[in-house]
């Protein structure tokens, strides 16, 4: 190797030409055609021959040549047919030398420029021979399909990248851009790299094109989308994460309407116990449209006939049904202060199944005999038929509660009840709570008290009925979902004498609830044993459960312990996010409405952090970060006033200083 020889050599997949300058201790000063001078060793050629330039020509006519050199050898590329060759040599199972194959290209005659033409022909495409500098083997016909089937895959992708990136920077120069067809997976791959970050196996794609179209931040994603019309501005992100159904399959919203005509006759709501001339009231929110619970209340002159009647659920959707294997899907109905999204389909969640006032509907209801002290005699529970008189908001009972005959005795024995649960160690935790809803654009909230007549009343009423069905169930020896909760770490108050801060800070110490086909203590609730199975129409667990009261009344088979065990299970992660999308949702839309909120709010102060004290905002129960400012010493319980200084909901972000 001397002075003044051409060399090849392989820089960012591309082969380049150079003439040796200079060797000097294993080392090779090069020119480039690119007139670049480099260092480099001998193991890094790919192609070297005896051809040798006058090195006194001067550098410009060096790289000149050079660049001559190169193309006369890329323009004999053009004669050799790579695949031609490996359909005659696939056979021959071993290394092929770079002069043995520059003779099957060039039959007639070849020199150093027809060598390298083969480097570089087999270099620019590998997908019939394995290439190491100056020998070749054949790919098995396998290899081949692999290789050939990557190599397109690899174009494809490249292709949506370059075509990607250039239509999103279109998309910024449009006011009102559309989504091509062509590009709709383009979009899909920023989707996934939005929601999922990293955790998307489309990141790496994702990031390309937007670093390929000049954009460093991922919520441009979000903004592109928007403004594609393809997400709302109040886009709601879990769902997606998450990948929660909004509507019903055809198949199944043609299964409910058969469903629903199969119901028409009544007579099949037979062999139950006619409570129909019970004046039966539904207590719900304003915006209830699925009642799945009602109350009845009989004084008798020395006793008490308490009612609480389920909506029979189990009678119209059968285990294992096209409706009941999405309702297992789905876990529970979701509701966010935009939207709800049911459980089952509509017509059912708020038609057939729901105790609708003035309809006959089948319902399991709990009977429960009391005293005139409202102590518990007896219970029984049956299969019954209801109709339900009165359709009552809780506001309705708020404002009769003090000259109704009925609620006032319900809201004696609901007084009493929990008096009694309160004895057994029951933690009562009682805090406002924030109502949001929108309504065409506008956010409302407000604060809700918790122990108001109509709330309390229904609280306590469902608790003893959920309370004496696991109590049912335990006595003939059924499994279902029990609930338990071991003690509190920590007991901040006793009963009801907690202020708002304790009561507050009680549920950092509870214990986290234990569901089971065993019944154990709930020191939460003071009770023995606890079961959920009043919402069957919201709640997939108490659909379970109140099968397995069906069970017991012969209505239908129940499940096996180990079925129990297995939907437990089954339903642990659709409900981990039905809870994390209620509360996120409710979160964003309370920052969506303090975005616009300046005024001087209450806090109180939570704990102290190392940076920050923890508040919270007790107009609006949210907790927020106030910085630890010089000369304000701060500890908790302390109530202060602060002024909201920036909130941005789409990143879940609120600050406040003290005012």
């Amino acid at each position: 190797m001397e002075t003044g020889n051409t060399v090849e050599y392989i820089d960012h997949q591309k082969i380049i030409c150079g003439v040796i300058l200079e060797v000097k201790k294993q080392k090779l000063r090069i020119l480039t055609e690119n007139n670049r001078e480099i260092k480099l060793s001998p193991g890094r050629l790919s192609h070297q021959c005896n051809t040798h330039l006058d090195l006194s020509m001067g550098k410009y006519k060096l790289v000149d040549t050079l660049k001559q050199i190169a193309g006369k050898r890329n323009a004999l590329i053009n004669h050799i047919d790579i695949k031609e060759l490996w359909e005659i040599l696939n056979t021959e199972k071993e290394w092929i030398d770079l002069a043995t194959m520059t003779e099957f290209c060039f039959p007639e005659g070849s020199t150093c420029d027809h060598e390298s033409a083969v480097v570089r022909a087999f270099f620019k495409d590998r997908s019939y021979f394995k290439f190491n500098h100056d020998r070749f083997f054949p790919y098995s016909e396998e290899q081949v399909e692999q290789i050939i089937n990557q190599q397109r895959k690899a174009a494809r992708k490249n292709r949506i990248i370059d075509e990607g990136a250039a239509w999103l920077k279109e998309v910024f120069n449009i006011d009102k851009p559309h989504l091509p067809d062509d590009k709709i997976e383009c979009m899909d791959i920023l989707k996934s790299c939005y929601l999922f970050q990293k955790e998307s196996p489309h990141y790496s794609t994702g990031k390309t094109i937007l670093k390929k179209a000049g954009i460093d931040n991922m919520e441009i994603v979000f903004q592109v989308l928007v403004k594609l019309g393809i997400w709302d501005e109040n886009e709601n992100i879990e769902l997606h994460k998450y990948e929660i159904p909004i509507v019903f399959s055809d198949k199944i919203m043609k299964n409910e309407t058969d469903l629903v005509c199969r119901y028409k006759d009544q007579s099949d709501f037979k062999n139950r116990l006619d409570l129909t001339d019970l004046s039966a009231i539904t207590i719900d929110g304003r915006s209830t449209l699925d009642f799945d619970d009602a109350i009845t209340i009989e004084d008798k002159g020395d006793h008490y006939r308490l009612g609480v009647h389920i909506a029979d659920v189990g009678h119209f959707i059968k285990k294992k049904d096209i409706i009941d294997k999405e309702a297992l899907n789905r876990g529970s109905s979701i509701y966010m202060p935009d939207r709800k999204l049911s459980m089952v389909p509509s017509c059912l969640a708020e038609n057939l199944c729901s105790l609708i006032a003035g309809e006959l509907r089948p319902a399991i209801s709990i009977i429960i005999k009391l005293n005139k002290s409202a102590e518990i005699i007896n219970c029984e529970i049956v299969s019954s038929l209801i109709k339900v008189k009165r359709q009552l908001t809780y506001y309705d009972v708020s404002i009769i509660a003090n000259e109704d005959h009925e609620v006032l005795i319900l809201h004696d024995i609901a007084k009493k009840f929990r008096e009694k649960r309160l004895r057994q160690g029951a933690v009562q935790i009682s805090l406002p709570e924030i109502n949001i809803w929108t309504d065409n654009g506008k956010i409302n909230v407000i604060k809700i008290n918790r122990e108001s007549p109509g709330r309390m009343l229904v609280a306590e009423i469902m608790i003893m009925a959920n309370w004496l069905m696991a109590e049912f169930l335990l006595k003939h020896d059924m499994p279902a979902i029990f609930r338990s909760q071991a003690e509190p770490r920590e007991r901040l108050y006793r009963k009801e004498e907690g202020t708002f801060f304790q009561n507050y800070m009680q549920r950092r110490f509870l214990s986290r609830f234990i569901l089971s086909p065993e019944a154990e203590n709930h020191s939460g609730l003071g009770l023995n044993a606890y079961v959920t199975a009043t919402s069957p129409i919201r709640k997939y667990f108490d659909l379970i459960t109140q099968r397995q009261l069906r069970g017991i009344l012969g209505l239908e088979e129940p499940y096996t312990k180990k079925e129990i065990e297995n939907l437990i299970q089954r339903l642990e992660q659709p409900m981990s996010c039905v809870s994390r999308i209620q509360r996120s949702r409710h979160r964003y839309w309370l920052l969506k409405y303090l975005e616009k909120i300046r005024e001087e709010q209450e806090a109180i102060v939570l704990s102290r952090r190392k940076e920050n004290y923890q508040v919270l905002l007790t107009d609006y129960m949210i907790e927020c970060d106030l910085p630890i400012s010089s000369g304000i010493n701060l500890k908790p319980q302390d109530i202060i006033h602060v002024t909201i200084q920036h909130v941005n909901a789409r990143k879940n972000v609120i600050s406040v200083f003290v005012s």
